[in-house]
Formats: structure tokens, C-alpha cells, sequence
């Protein structure tokens, strides 16, 4: 890391509402001084960073397919709502991490998307269009976590790279929290390539079909 990022003055009351569950509390928080200029944001639940001493947390790249229209082609909003209401529940903190496709941005995400229409998985349609697998820096997230006083926590990914990231900048994982396999018509493809070569923590059986 090169200079310790600092949290904003002002913590933002931002109510959510997933499924059922309307005015679920959380606050949100900014950071200055990190690594890059992207606009990366903590959601805290139930003041999990000052009243927890190993909170959940789920660093999340933003998918604005997934997040936000709900796309069939992957899991992240699935991931994401279940991170919510999990922490809903027992308090936590999510990273969201304005590393669209990985690290290449939405236009080329959407190029990808074209390659992988045509039966290229998700990291070979990455390497044709010339980027890494995953370009996404786990670094910030590390520097985040370091502003707001955390030093171990629970991981709730799939993913054993954000784990070793972390590890890497000083910060303990305790335990990692898989979560749910949300296996739907257009991204049984896209989790099979996940598990075998992002070695994603997915428990993938041959019965499994997509809804």
C-alpha cells in the first residue's frame, strides 16, 4: 500500500430494500487517499466496524448488468442481496468496489459478453480482447478496511484470491463464508468456468439444473 486511506467526515444513513425486506439500515462511507481515484464506498450494518471485533465482510465488485438489471448472466446481484440481508441480520460490512468486468470496465465487459455468446468462457473472452483474467486490485479494499480500524474479520466470498489479498496487506481472514450457488439459464457456463479456473469455492454437482 503507498499512504494509509483515510474515511470521510460523513456517514450517510442509506435505508435498502431486498425481496421482502423494505428500510433495512446501513450506513454508507466514503474514503480519501486511496490508491486510485475510483469512487469505492463501504456499506456498514448495525455499526459492525466500531461494536464488532471480527465483522462479516463481502468485498463486492460493482456489475451494473447483475447489480442493478438483474442479468441471467452471472450471480453477483444474487450475491450481493444475500450479503444484505445477511448482514441485515447480524451486522457487517460490504466493499463495493467500482471494478466493473472484473477490472475492464462495462464497454469492454459488454464485448466480452459478445465473445462469450459465441462459447468463450469469461476469462478467455477477457485475454482476447487483450486484459488479464482479473485486473480487479484487492489492495484498495485492504486500505479501506485499514481506515475504519479493522484488522481480522469473516470473509463471505467464494473467491480464495480476495482471501490471499488481504492476507498479503496485513489483514486477517478468521474464516470464510461461501455464499449461495445461484445457478440460473444463462450462467451455469459461467460458474462452471469460475470453479475450475478461478478455483472458486462452488459446489457445483452434475444434477444441479439452471432455473
Amino acid at each position: 500500500m503507498n499512504q494509509p486511506a483515510k474515511t470521510s467526515q460523513i456517514r450517510t444513513r442509506v435505508p435498502f430494500q431486498v425481496g421482502r425486506r423494505s428500510d433495512i439500515p446501513a450506513e454508507m462511507l466514503s474514503f480519501t487517499d486511496l490508491k486510485t481515484d475510483k469512487e469505492h464506498v463501504a456499506l456498514v450494518f448495525k455499526q459492525a466496524d466500531s461494536l464488532q471485533n471480527t465483522p462479516l465482510v463481502r468485498i463486492h465488485s460493482e456489475c451494473l448488468t447483475g447489480d442493478v438489471f438483474g442479468s441471467s448472466r452471472c450471480d453477483c446481484g444474487e450475491q450481493l442481496n444475500e450479503a444484505i440481508e445477511k448482514m441485515a441480520e447480524q451486522g457487517g460490512i460490504i466493499l463495493y468496489m467500482r471494478q466493473e468486468g472484473r477490472g475492464i470496465g462495462l464497454y469492454n465487459k459488454l464485448d466480452a459478453y459478445q465473445l462469450q455468446i459465441k462459447g468463450i468462457d469469461t476469462y478467455s473472452a477477457n485475454n482476447q480482447l487483450g486484459f488479464d483474467d482479473d485486473l480487479r486490485d484487492f489492495a484498495e479494499a485492504a486500505q479501506m478496511l485499514t481506515a475504519m480500524g479493522i484488522s481480522q474479520l469473516k470473509l463471505l466470498s467464494n473467491n480464495p484470491r480476495k482471501q490471499a489479498a488481504l492476507e498479503q496487506h496485513g489483514i486477517k481472514v478468521t474464516e470464510m463464508q461461501s455464499t449461495g450457488v445461484y445457478r440460473k439459464q444463462d450462467n451455469h457456463y459461467y460458474l462452471e468456468t469460475k470453479a475450475t479456473r478461478g478455483k472458486h469455492r462452488l459446489k457445483l454437482t452434475k444434477d444441479m439444473q439452471p432455473s
